[in-house]
């Protein structure tokens, strides 16, 4: 396994409550959300990437759930961007509520976005989130390109049998767009016969779209996540491409995650959590909470790699996590 890199970047989930019911999310039928005072306050999340940037952390991505159905999500995105050694501050939304809420966030300061999108037709849309918002995230892209959020990127989970024949119209939003369309393989969050069913290896991808001409490969920032980056003839924007399953990346993996009840994790698929919220509550320093950071890191660095011969995620809900 390749040495790690150092570890710069956290996705903090703000809440675990989301107005979609994505079929490859959660098993919805057993999902309980989260009483309202197990979640963290603005005020403790603001300690805790503090804490998180006094070792090194320099990037955080805002997620849940859904981000943008919490109340005062825009003020805490205004001081989050003021944390001392923060260096970029990112958001991941389901953009059902982006048209309203793009304007205030452009305005706190945010301009790294990422919207979900698996699919360009509306019934299509319903059968894979459970809801008819197509129209409502349509109009939060295009709000969000009139005002220039850069990068802006299009997360788009590959669903064999359902919206793999797509593929050439996703990516042609790049085309058009300066967009980034980002192309995600199913990760196998409950049931393996679905996974199995539906899984489509980003190889198959490539090949699917191997029509838009020969794709010149882009530099990565430090802080970058999985994606591998590309840019097609005469397009505006770029693809990218990013397989957990089939290329799995956890020896280059940068990250770590906080989930809505305040638990570090060093790895999404690992069992390794670390509580922050009780000793938070406790009254803990900032330098005990530096450690828990700490601490994850070094517990990183020692993690097996990705677990192909189970292959269920264990723990937290993916909506919990933040993915």
């Amino acid at each position: 396994m390749e040495p790690l890199p150092f570890i710069n970047y956290l996705r903090l989930s703000i809440t675990d409550r989301c107005q979609l019911r994505c079929s490859y999310c959660t098993y919805w039928r057993e999902w309980r959300q989260l009483p309202a005072p197990e979640i963290l306050s603005y005020e403790e999340l603001l300690r805790i990437a503090g804490a998180a940037a006094a070792v090194g952390i320099r990037k955080i991505r805002i997620t849940g759930g859904e981000p943008l159905v919490r109340r005062g999500v825009v003020d805490f995105v205004r001081k989050l961007h003021h944390v001392p050694g923060l260096t970029q501050v990112c958001l991941t939304t389901n953009g059902v509520l982006l048209g309203e809420l793009a304007e205030p966030l452009y305005e706190a300061g945010l301009r790294h976005l990422n919207l979900s999108l698996d699919t360009l037709r509306r019934d299509r849309y319903r059968q894979i989130t459970g809801r008819d918002n197509f129209q409502e995230v349509w109009r939060g892209l295009e709000r969000a390109l009139d005002l220039g959020f850069h990068p802006l990127k299009i997360n788009c989970v590959v669903l064999k049998g359902i919206n793999d024949d797509e593929l050439v119209d996703l990516a042609l939003l790049a085309r058009d767009h300066p967009v980034q369309v980002r192309f995600i393989e199913l990760m196998p969050t409950f049931f393996r016969r679905w996974w199995d069913h539906h899984f489509l290896p980003m190889d198959a991808v490539r090949r699917r779209l191997a029509g838009l001409g020969p794709l010149r490969p882009r530099s990565r920032s430090a802080t970058a996540g999985p994606a591998r980056i590309f840019r097609a003839p005469g397009f505006k924007g770029e693809l990218g491409f990013i397989s957990p399953m089939s290329k799995h990346h956890c020896g280059s993996c940068n990250r770590l995650r906080l989930t809505a009840s305040g638990r570090l994790r060093p790895c999404l698929f690992g069992e390794t959590e670390l509580d922050l919220k009780t000793p938070l509550r406790q009254g803990a320093s900032s330098d005990l909470l530096e450690s828990f950071f700490e601490m994850a890191i070094s517990r990183k660095s020692r993690s097996s790699p990705f677990p192909t011969s189970d292959l269920s995620l264990r723990g937290p809900s993916m909506v919990s996590i933040g993915g």
